[in-house]
């Protein structure tokens, strides 16, 4: 039987940590380990709270950047797989089950299921699903997860301020295509909420856009954020 670690980059999340750390455990994951950019707010009281519970929870102390924090998290894994989860999203019950299930897919990312009603939604689940079984490009909102000896080869994650996902796809894709499991991925809608959803979509295509035409991921993460 393989071993999964799940790691979980964060920056002032208090309010969604506590919740993917139950997640990641119920997954029978061997550790979670939570990789802080900084938090200003209660995120690592709440981890060192859990730690006390929970002995295979594991805190750690990054510079912020996402890219950075998720190479830290993969340097400090133990598991045979990494699975990189968001903070505000939600793994399926059966997400373990479900990659071996499949044998242990060297690397891909679960579909989406985004929290909140609307046809635009569905449309953009959809949209996701497919990117990843027609560009193996995995986004970091679709759990991707990685055999570790696959990570290592292609020298993990880029500790770059955005795009870091976008990266690790284009490098692992050299490997073997993406496998895309049926999830579901609980994603949290507040980036919608905030923005409104066309809005949002176009600016993510903006990002992505730049990125291909040579703009910095530093000039991206002042513009994204």
């Amino acid at each position: 039987m393989r071993t999964l670690s799940i790691i979980i980059p964060t920056y002032n999340e208090a309010a969604k940590i506590e919740s993917a750390i139950m997640d990641g455990l119920r997954q029978g994951a061997m550790e979670v380990i939570v990789s802080d950019g900084g938090s200003r707010d209660e995120t690592r009281a709440i981890v060192e709270r859990l730690q006390t519970q929970h002995p295979t929870v594991l805190l750690i102390n990054q510079a912020h950047g996402r890219g950075r924090q998720l190479a830290a998290g993969a340097r400090h894994a133990s598991g045979d797989v990494l699975l990189f989860l968001h903070a505000d999203n939600r793994l399926d019950a059966n997400a373990s089950e479900q990659l071996a299930a499949r044998n242990w897919p060297t690397w891909g990312g679960f579909e989406q299921r985004i929290d909140a009603r609307g046809l635009r939604y569905r449309l953009l689940e959809w949209g996701n699903t497919a990117r990843v079984k027609w560009t193996s490009r995995v986004f970091g909102d679709q759990a991707m997860f990685v055999d570790r000896y696959a990570y290592q080869q292609v020298g993990g994650f880029d500790e770059v301020d955005l795009m870091e996902d976008v990266l690790l796809s284009k490098k692992l894709k050299r490997i073997e295509r993406a496998a895309v499991l049926p999830g579901k991925v609980i994603v949290d809608a507040r980036r919608w909420h905030a923005r409104g959803v066309v809005r949002q979509t176009l600016r993510n295509w903006f990002i992505q856009v730049a990125f291909a035409l040579g703009v910095s991921t530093q000039t991206l993460r002042r513009w994204y954020r």
